[in-house]
């Protein structure tokens, strides 16, 4: 089967739909599916649920989709550095289920690995738990997190063989494996494809059973925080 596609709007041909789940990879601006974000905003689909860390910034990453009003919900860690976020949250414009960032990262791992729930005692005690079950284990109270499955998982890699095994390049990594592992149908964007083979079997993050789909293109690779210090004079 041929996982290469020529586009990102190949790739999703067929996939996006009123009202879906999609789980998106990345950290801020690190290793997230820009292309792949950017046809989804050109395919005009609405009423999504996104399931990510946070949702880029202003103008760039899922801050496009916010833009254009296609996200519905978010599933989210970290709700800074994107005043439309802020502004569409606080106005009632968008829902937003917040969740810590490592049960975020375990609710993708779990929904990916047939888990339907977990208890965790992060949240205990705070508006996190507001609604959800309680249980004592050994003293101590925890609450129990679903886990996620979306319709698509959107990630982006650094490098890519034809059969879907993906390498990422450091800490580009991040959500992007739980992110890739829970969806029903992954599709991947990548900066190279190399000849089957040519990977180091230990070297490669995730397998290409989980992958359906790949592209390829170049990507902006900004900096989302660039601090400096003066330069001291001589």
């Amino acid at each position: 089967m041929n996982k290469v596609y020529p586009s990102a709007a190949a790739a999703l041909d067929g996939l996006l739909h009123e009202g879906m789940l999609i789980a998106a990879g990345g950290f801020g601006l690190c290793g997230i599916p820009e292309l792949l974000i950017a046809a989804i905003r050109d395919a005009g689909t609405k009423g999504l649920t996104v399931a990510s860390n946070n949702a880029g910034v202003d103008g760039f990453g899922l801050g496009v989709l916010l833009e254009t009003r296609q996200v519905k919900k978010m599933i989210s860690s970290y709700v800074g550095e994107n005043a439309e976020f802020m502004r569409q949250y606080l106005s009632g414009e968008l829902e937003l289920e917040f969740n810590p960032q490592g049960t975020l990262a375990e609710r993708m791992r779990a929904g990916g690995a047939g888990i339907p729930g977990f208890y965790t005692a992060t949240g205990v005690g705070t508006v996190i738990a507001d609604g959800k079950e309680h249980h004592d284990f050994d003293g101590r109270t925890y609450i129990l997190e679903r886990g996620i499955v979306a319709d698509l998982s959107i990630v982006k890699a650094w490098k890519a063989d034809p059969s879907g095994n993906l390498v990422f390049r450091k800490t580009a990594r991040n959500f992007n494996v739980p992110a890739a592992t829970c969806g029903k149908t992954c599709v991947v964007e990548v900066e190279e494809i190399v000849p089957l083979g040519s990977l180091d079997p230990d070297k490669i993050h995730l397998p290409g059973i989980y992958v359906h789909r790949i592209v390829t293109g170049a990507h902006e690779k900004r900096i989302e925080q660039r601090t400096v210090r003066k330069r001291e004079s001589v």
